[in-house]
């Protein structure tokens, strides 16, 4: 199986390639040059199949044999065996046709466990097999950066440097990266916002010397293989709930439009998908592109849900790509006039395709809390606030009753527990696992926002074991 970058100016790439560079070389992002196709019957084989097993079904065609059968099948067990349900992503029910499920039981209690633990296996066992090494820069707004230093810690071949926004993170969460005390990982508080650390990012890819020397890959969402991983929780939940016979429809906490691409790709594999939700807070640049057609930036407003304070998401490109009928010149001019005048719009045809899937709302601060109350006082459930937001643009798109919704419930509500005893009166505890993370020593380095000396930086530190820590 082949891959094409959206921008069309970079060469095809099998899976393991794309799983190496991240970005494309021309600044885009991979996509498959053609989508598998998955039967009726294919989905009907799933049901009763554990998680991992229809992960192995629905993965596999997307590898294209790049990675042997017996040692993808292991990686996959061995991933989910470590996470804390037995379903692995078990659902909940919390009204009438109305679902959660609940995607935080891996080792960082968030969705992004999913697919960066197994990732992180599949880094390991390409890079064995040729004797490389890798440089991984990742920019997070909370979750994605534990999950990758999680997943990333103490393997042989690979640095990992996580840049945050300074103050803008949880305190669970900063926590859950800065107390990893292993070699090769650099956590990294930068004076600005998570689009700053973004672009930071994006510079470094676009330096092809500095590319080059330090062979830069990526595990956020711009990694094809973090959203291929993803698609598996859709067609889980979807074939629990009675896939292909009938339809579902998923409502989705958004940032960098990621996950919820994740189950726009399932649709396009074949899922019987209804709605796709999509669930801004404040920050809703998404809801007023599926509103009006028009992406304008604005500034970014902290809220509630820290990890979706983002105005420029990465992933929409993959949408747009299609949008624009895998034209990657119009890709380009597009996103070109986007960063220099901060606004673009689509034509009504466009809009209109998009609008034949996606619907989107969103959710200030005051909605998230009461979301969170009301979900207590009638089912018992804790949500943090970004499974809220899922939760209450659920309900203002809820259409055909008959189709049964499923909220994703993104992470743990221990991980944000000021917000969810603000509005419950009760602080959720951290599972036992975790139960000594405020009394963990913290170690992360403070950057300004400068390419420059973050390039400096990594010069100095990359290299394995025994590179030098700087500052504290």
């Amino acid at each position: 199986m082949k891959y094409v970058s959206t921008r069309g100016d970079a060469p095809e790439l099998a899976f393991d390639d794309v799983l190496l560079v991240g970005l494309a070389t021309d600044g885009g992002l991979y996509v498959p040059a053609e989508w598998p196709q998955f039967s009726p019957a294919e989905f009907e084989a799933m049901a009763g199949l554990s998680y991992a097993e229809i992960a192995f079904r629905v993965i596999s065609p997307f590898v294209g044999g790049t990675i042997p059968d017996d040692a993808l099948k292991a990686m996959i067990e061995e991933t989910y065996a470590g996470f804390g349900h037995d379903a692995v992503a078990p659902l909940k029910q919390i009204g009438p046709n109305e679902w959660l499920m609940e995607l935080f039981h891996g080792p960082t209690l968030a969705f992004k466990d999913f697919a960066l633990q197994l990732v992180g296996r599949m880094f390991d066992h390409v890079l064995a097999a040729r004797g490389e090494r890798v440089t991984i820069i990742g920019a997070t707004s909370g979750d994605t950066g534990s999950a990758a230093i999680e997943a990333c810690r103490d393997r042989d071949n690979i640095d990992v440097y996580i840049l945050f926004p300074e103050g803008r993170v949880s305190e669970v969460q900063q926590r859950q990266m800065t107390t990893v005390d292993a070699a090769g990982v650099h956590a990294v508080a930068v004076d600005g916002t998570f689009d700053d650390c973004q672009d930071l990012v994006k510079a470094m890819f676009n330096d092809p010397q500095f590319r080059s020397a330090h062979n830069l890959s990526a595990v956020n969402s711009i990694n094809w293989a973090r959203v291929l991983i993803q698609i598996v929780y859709y067609v889980v939940a979807a074939v629990r709930l009675g896939a292909p016979s009938r339809a579902v429809s998923f409502a989705v906490p958004t940032g960098n439009f990621g996950n919820v691409l994740a189950g726009w790709a399932a649709w396009k594999c074949g899922l019987k998908v209804d709605r796709l939700v999509v669930g801004t807070n404040s920050n809703d640049i998404l809801f007023r592109f599926f509103d009006t057609g028009e992406m304008k930036i604005a500034g970014v407003e902290p809220t509630l849900s820290p990890s979706m304070d983002i105005q420029v998401s990465s992933n929409f490109e993959r949408l747009l790509f299609d949008m624009l009928d895998g034209d990657g010149t119009a890709v380009r001019e597009w996103l070109a006039d986007f960063r220099d005048t901060g606004a673009m719009s689509v034509d009504d045809r466009r809009l209109s395709d998009a609008r034949g899937k996606f619907d989107a709302a969103r959710l200030d601060d005051d909605g998230t809390r009461r979301v969170i109350r009301d979900v207590f006082e009638n089912t018992g459930e804790l949500l943090d606030p970004h499974s809220a937001i899922g939760v209450g643009v659920a309900r203002q798109c809820r259409g055909d009753n008959a189709v049964p919704i499923v909220s994703l419930a993104t992470a743990h509500p221990a991980k944000f527990p000021n917000a969810v005893e603000a509005a419950t009166g009760i602080r959720p505890p951290l599972p036992s696992r975790l139960a000594d993370l405020f009394d963990r020593v913290e170690t992360f380095d403070t950057l300004a926002n400068d390419s420059a000396a973050l390039q400096d930086f990594i010069r100095r530190t990359a290299g394995g074991k025994d590179a030098a820590k700087v500052g504290a």
